[in-house]
């Protein structure tokens, strides 16, 4: 549900009731370069957290086209182009073009402010969870990413993690990639709070209320969520032994932002 939290936490949503907000929430994984159905999340509203699975059942996000992806993953915006142009969000190879027209939709898009997660994890070997924010792309240069957490599961030991955080350029010429993923000591299967204090001077990347990385060059336009668990099927790990990676998602708080 959103509801009035304070000057900074503008947003929350912590997923009370038994679905997701669609007024603010896409429970799929860029569906413009896939399919609605190929894209679409497994999920369950349950216990006041949103949970973002992949059973072993659940097909590739766009077969025959992109390296083998599984990903349930919910987004607080979309839209597209027309079928067969190349506008969309989040292009995952050069000169992809849109396979199925999205109806633009913004739910939450934010331009500044400390934007907070409280999550955990359970991941194979083969598998990886993550929070980013990307701009809208409503103009191409609008491409820059804010990542605040990104954990690969091979990177996990006991009671660690490599946690990456930063900014991917992409297409925006007046950002830097400046993207570092710190092993922290961290057991990402229990609950802990990931953050971004993002201002037009710099965003700062906090662990649990902790600063771990700080970049200079921010994005200076809104932005929507992407939150997604993901499986690789051609990396070495677990297929059969009924692993299913999850990431549950207990509350997410933000600014408001700017309408879309």
């Amino acid at each position: 549900m959103r509801s009035p939290a304070g000057d900074h936490q503008g947003f929350v949503d912590d997923f009370t009731g038994t679905d997701l907000d669609l007024s603010v929430w896409v429970p799929h994984y860029l569906p413009q370069w896939s399919s609605r159905a190929a894209s679409a999340a497994t999920y369950a509203v349950r216990e006041s957290a949103l949970h973002l699975t992949i059973p072993a059942d659940q097909g590739l996000w766009c077969p025959g086209e992109h390296d083998p992806l599984r990903v349930s993953g919910v987004q607080s915006g979309v839209f597209s182009g027309p079928v067969g142009s190349t506008v969309g969000q989040q292009a995952p190879w050069e000169g992809a073009v849109v396979r199925e027209a999205q109806e633009r939709h913004f739910g939450w898009t934010p331009q500044y402010g400390r934007l907070e997660m409280r999550a955990r994890m359970d991941l194979s070997s083969r598998s990886m969870a993550a929070w980013w924010l990307v701009g809208l792309e409503d103009q191409p240069d609008r491409c820059g990413e804010l990542c605040v957490f990104e954990v690969f599961g091979d990177t996990i030991t006991p009671g660690t993690a490599a946690v990456g955080m930063g900014v991917h350029a992409f297409a925006d010429a007046a950002l830097t990639e400046d993207f570092a993923a710190p092993v922290l000591e961290l057991d990402v299967s229990q609950f802990h709070t990931y953050a971004v204090d993002w201002t037009a001077d710099r965003a700062v990347f906090l662990v649990d209320g902790e600063p771990v990385q700080t970049v200079e060059v921010t994005p200076d336009y809104p932005m929507q969520s992407m939150i997604a668990v993901f499986d690789f099927p051609d990396r070495a790990g677990p297929s059969s032994d009924g692993h299913v990676p999850t990431l549950e998602v207990d509350q997410v708080t933000g600014p408001t932002g700017p309408a879309a």
